[in-house]
């Protein structure tokens, strides 16, 4: 048996294999967390440079939004009242 081999219960491992991928799985792990992070420092730049193109602020199309929302439910709620309380 080679000195870089262990048996357990006839199971053997070839340490040095085991360790060489080791050290690439982490080597890769790292470059792809280094990918992951460029990639969304890309998208959040661009996500900024679009917004602050926008010619109407996010927070104003939202506003407004909800206030069209409002009045469509408020309308739709003053039909249903009247169609449901108005004398046959």
């Amino acid at each position: 048996m080679a000195t870089n081999e262990r048996s357990f219960s006839g199971f053997q491992v070839n340490r040095s294999l085991l360790a060489g991928g080791a050290v690439l799985t982490g080597i890769g792990a790292l470059f792809g967390t280094a990918g992951a992070v460029m990639v969304c420092a890309a998208l959040a730049t661009a996500g900024r440079a679009w917004v602050r193109g926008l010619d109407t602020p996010p927070t104003a199309m939202a506003q407004r939004a909800l206030h069209e929302a409002k009045v469509a439910s408020s309308a739709g709620w003053d039909a249903w009242r009247a169609e449901h309380h108005s004398p046959n």
